[in-house]
């Protein structure tokens, strides 16, 4: 079965009735509106104030197949599952439907729809923890289907747990998420993936992860927020939010293990075999076929949203997939053409065009891959240079040339194991792991988009920092837009385009006009609009950005016409001014030609 025609399929099995679900656009991978995430990672990011008791204009059913992108899963690629970038299938009910019909519903689609034998089932359900009771519920609906007990599995939060920030004790203040049940396709004991792998001594279960049990659909009950440490708080309605990899059922549907043989990436496999006269079906050139295949798959989709390469945040993102797409390539080639990824971006264009890809963008997004393709590979053969220079390696050392010039460490051992020199493996990956965990504290904030987490001080320091943007445009001029914000409980941190520092009189100015919105205690409201509509309001929006055809407006004041600020945003926001209490403007610095930064804390 096509990908094509699992996504069509899927969709109007939930738009048909008795199940009557309305489809919905799917995001667009970056969400400019939405301040707490890098990248729609899953269908439910746009929905979450509907998840939260908000109605949505489509009713209380809604469908959809999600573009989306993990950058967590990036290590992870080369396996027979994993990609970072993929399609979510999805379905939610608002407060309608739960478990007897959504479990239901999924069973038929599989094995109605996609034809899949209910004897290559496998459950898995939540065995409760803390607050919330084990999922007795889930598997006797299960058992009720025809799904035998001994084929239903009970795990912890860990692995049946669902929020976009992991167990109960990892979510932040305001996240929300619930227990859910997940379906996995068996392709049989014969397939012994666990050899060579960290699971070759384990019993074989469905979560092993060894590569027999692929993971097909997840049922999320979303019926929790968290409100304090250690305290879940149930919400307004019952809800289901249910995600499906659709590489991964089209693989089920092909009985496949290896995702990276449907349709959509064989094409763009078949494309790099043309290019390099090598066989995905030889063993050594599998890992980096899987690589380069999904790299440029991602790589295509963000290039095509407009993203570009470049030292942050998406274009952070972009610029790694090209290079290790390339590192792969070289490795296999002995040498790169700056066009080598042509015919591999022709492949995801001819694939998508009906779907999600806009074809005008087609030589704009090979331009945009081999300009990069180009820059790096000059920095690789430095990289070569840099090992000539090398007498004797060592773990250290090796891991500097993978840091600075993306240069694999595979490669480098080759290299002096010809001149009868080892790496101490374990030693890398040390270094590697030093490396990720400094990543990740730095990154935590970014990745997040600007807001640390969602805390009273941090909601009320986001809504200042609408207020500033505001005042700001009303003393220096409608020309003042944001370059950038990092909140925290403790401030927030503000760029903007001016060309020079403030003086004291316009700061002066900027603070009381903020403090005096403030004494006012004006409401803070949300309205969800078209986005053509949304502009012609004149809410600030960043220009150039690919929104949805629906945004959410921030405004402060009685009305939106007469409102002090009105702003493009996903939230959150306290409810009215004087909430956010008095502030003041710490200090001011000139962080380039023409950027400001102000730090803005409350004054107590």
């Amino acid at each position: 079965m096509k990908t094509s025609e699992v996504r069509e399929r899927y969709i109007k099995f939930f738009e048909a009735s008795p199940r009557d679900h309305k489809q919905i656009k799917p995001a667009p991978l970056v969400l400019p509106e939405d301040p707490t995430t890098l990248f729609t990672s899953a269908g439910m990011q746009p929905l979450v104030p509907y998840l939260l008791g908000e109605e949505h204009p489509k009713g209380k059913r809604l469908v959809n197949s999600q573009p989306s992108i993990r950058m967590q899963d990036i290590e992870e690629v080369g396996d027979n599952r994993h990609t970072t970038f993929f399609e979510m299938l999805g379905n939610w009910s608002l407060g309608d439907y739960f478990k007897d019909e959504q479990l239901a519903w999924f069973y038929e689609f599989l094995t109605s729809e996609i034809g899949l034998t209910k004897d290559r089932l496998w459950i898995s359900v939540f065995e409760g923890g803390g607050q919330v009771p084990k999922d007795i519920e889930s598997a006797e609906i299960w058992k009720k289907i025809g799904i035998k007990e001994s084929r239903i599995g009970y795990y912890s939060a860990k692995k049946n747990w669902w929020s976009r920030n992991g167990t109960p004790s990892k979510m932040p203040i305001g996240d929300i998420g619930g227990p859910d049940s997940e379906v996995f396709y068996d392709f049989g004991e014969e397939l012994k993936l666990h050899e060579n792998s960290p699971y070759a001594k384990q019993k074989c279960h469905m979560n092993c992860d060894c590569g027999r049990f692929l993971e097909i659909g997840n049922s999320v009950f979303m019926q929790y927020k968290k409100v304090a440490e250690g305290k879940l708080e149930e919400l307004p309605n019952m809800n289901v939010d249910f995600g499906g990899g659709l590489e991964r059922i089209t693989a089920a549907s092909i009985d496949s293990p290896d995702v990276f043989e449907i349709d959509v990436m064989k094409d763009i496999i078949d494309g790099l075999e043309k290019i390099t006269g090598k066989s995905y079906q030889e063993k050594k050139n599998i890992v980096p076929f899987r690589i380069i295949s999904d790299h440029l798959r991602a790589a295509t989709f963000l290039a095509n949203d407009g993203v570009l390469p470049s030292n942050k945040q998406h274009g952070y993102i972009l610029r790694r997939l090209i290079r290790r797409s390339a590192v792969k390539l070289r490795d296999m080639e002995g040498s790169i053409h700056e066009n080598a990824f042509d015919k591999a971006i022709d492949k995801v264009f001819d694939s998508y065009e009906d779907h999600y890809l806009d074809l005008k963008n087609r030589q704009n997004v090979k331009k945009v891959l081999s300009d990069e393709l180009k820059r790096f590979t000059n920095t690789l053969e430095k990289g070569l240079r840099e090992i000539k220079k090398i007498d004797t390696i060592d773990a250290r050392k090796a891991f500097d040339l993978y840091q600075s010039y993306g240069f694999p460490l595979e490669i480098t051992a080759e290299i002096f194991s010809e001149r009868g020199q080892a790496i101490d493996i374990n030693r890398f990956q040390k270094e590697f792991e030093k490396h990720k965990e400094a990543s990740r504290s730095t990154s935590a904030g970014v990745f997040k988009g600007g807001l640390a987490d969602e805390s009273e001080e941090t909601i009320r320091f986001h809504t200042a920092t609408h207020l500033l943007q505001a005042a700001l445009r009303k003393v220096l001029g409608e020309n003042v837009i944001q370059k950038g914000q990092n909140i925290s409980g403790q401030r927030s941190r503000f760029d903007f385009n001016y060309p020079k520092k403030l003086t004291e009189n316009e700061l002066n100015k900027v603070e009381s006009l903020i403090n005096e919105i403030v004494e006012k205690n004006l409401p803070v409201k949300k309205k969800l609009m078209k986005r053509t509509e949304a502009e012609r309001t004149g809410a600030i929006h960043a220009f150039g950005e690919k929104y949805g055809e629906e945004v959410s407006v921030y405004y402060v004041g009685k009305t939106l016409e007469s409102a002090f600020s009105r702003e493009f945003c996903g939230g959150p926001h306290v409810s009215r001014t004087s909430q956010v209490g008095r502030v003041k403007i710490k200090k001011q610095d000139k962080i380039g030609a023409n950027t400001v930064r102000i730090y803005l804390v409350f004054d107590n």
